[in-house]
């Protein structure tokens, strides 16, 4: 171990206003303190206080925004002058992260803290540990684009105004919690190519369980993403980082979920983000027929009639309509003609997942065909496309993407996987 890994890795950036949240703010120093981690305290308010002298000033911060903490706080508009703090605070933040002078952050607020929160532990890279204590932590408030993919949070339960024994207990684990990330934490430090792929459980789609180890055969680091909204949105995070060698998007439910006013979304800019930094992309409609909704709310009249499928007390789907797969079709194509990159469609012409075979529920062989149709006739070159003869569960399916992978790894379009016995070595 060199001098700098033995470096203590405690230091936690603590974010938040000391002008309307001292006591709780101190509070929190003083349990990072006892949890054997240290602090720098980013003042984000608006106001002149005395309470305590943060490390990091609001004067400071406002200046990052190139303005002065009296131009701020003129604002008629709070909301304006919060995102101007919060252009500074994130300047700031990435200035102490890039000096070595902050391992993690910790942000406290209630609805502005949180809107604050969101942009500046999203500019953060993957690995480096982030806590939100939040009066909406968890909140269908909170859009899930703007979350970052490692994100940790806790609900300040009674932490809207003042101290209490029940709001002081989730600050407490929280210190904690961000203090132990901080020192366990590592860098995100790839060894090998990282390919991403999109998919649901093997209930509803099987391809993972082959593709991932012939994957791993071949050299490359595989990061599965579970298309329910979150899991894409961590993937289009990561997409949006440039951290993968390729990408295999062969789940785009979220997507359809998007067209269809779903709130199983993971935002409106799923299959854009490795398009537009030129990532290859391999792509299939995997369940883009079902609607996804909350399986403990009624079905929505409108899909009264219709067969579902109830996964489990969370999630339930609806069959999707000819017209309405049609409109899917629509958005895929429009999204992968921006692409900078290779692109290739496949297409399952027999279902794209499990429960639309024959005598399941949501078997629908015509609204299929004419999703097909619409799709193939909407993707325009450079996209290639490959209508397969079978089902995306069928082991054609993984044979074809496999193919495509290996000829572009041939190509020099994907770089070539490091075997892990190779990516161990010193």
């Amino acid at each position: 171990m060199n001098a700098s890994d033995q470096t203590p890795r405690d230091n936690v950036l603590l974010i938040g206003t000391v002008d309307t949240k001292p006591d709780e703010l101190a509070f929190l120093r003083d349990c990072i303190l006892e949890a054997g981690g240290r602090t720098v305290i980013m003042d984000v308010g608006v106001r002149e206080q005395t309470r305590f002298a943060p490390d990091i000033t609001n004067r400071e911060v406002a200046a990052a925004a190139g303005l002065t903490l009296e131009q701020v706080a003129a604002s008629v508009d709070e909301n304006v002058a919060m995102q101007a703090m919060t252009r500074g605070a994130i300047e700031l933040t990435r200035l102490a992260f890039g000096e070595g002078r902050v391992h993690g952050v910790l942000v406290l607020g209630g609805t502005m803290g949180t809107d604050l929160a969101l942009d500046v532990t999203a500019a953060l890279p993957v690995g480096v540990p982030k806590f939100l204590v939040s009066t909406v932590s968890f909140s269908h408030l909170v859009p899930p684009e703007r979350l970052a993919p490692d994100l940790m949070a806790i609900l300040w339960a009674g932490g809207l105004y003042g101290l209490n024994s029940l709001c002081k207990s989730s600050l407490q684990m929280a210190a904690s919690a961000i203090v132990g990330a901080c020192r366990s934490a590592t860098p995100l430090m790839l060894d090998r190519p990282l390919v991403g792929i999109t998919s649901l459980g093997t209930s509803a789609l099987r391809y993972i369980v082959a593709l991932k180890p012939a994957l791993e055969q071949r050299g490359y680091e595989v990061a599965v993403f579970h298309s329910t909204g979150m899991g894409g949105r961590a993937f289009e995070s990561l997409a949006a980082q440039n951290k993968f060698a390729a990408v295999l998007d062969l789940c785009l439910q979220e997507l359809a979920n998007e067209v269809h006013g779903s709130i199983v979304t993971a935002g409106s800019d799923r299959l854009e983000n490795a398009g537009r930094l030129g990532i290859p992309q391999i792509v299939a409609p995997g369940a883009i027929d079902m609607i996804d909704m909350p399986s403990w709310k009624e079905t929505p009249q409108a899909y009264a009639d219709r067969s579902r499928h109830e996964h489990n007390r969370l999630i339930a789907s609806v069959v999707s309509t000819a017209e309405e797969r049609r409109a899917v079709a629509r958005a895929i194509a429009r999204k992968l003609a921006n692409a900078q990159g290779r692109v290739k469609v496949i297409v399952p012409r027999e279902g794209i997942q499990e429960w639309d075979r024959e005598g399941q529920p949501l078997h629908e062989p015509e609204a299929h065909r004419a999703f097909v149709d619409e799709f193939v006739g909407c993707l325009k070159s450079p996209v290639e496309v490959f209508e397969l003869g079978g089902h995306i569960n069928d082991a054609s399916f993984t044979d074809a993407v496999l193919a495509t992978f290996d000829d572009w790894v041939k190509a020099g379009i994907i770089r070539r996987g490091i075997p892990e016995t190779h990516a161990a070595s010193p």
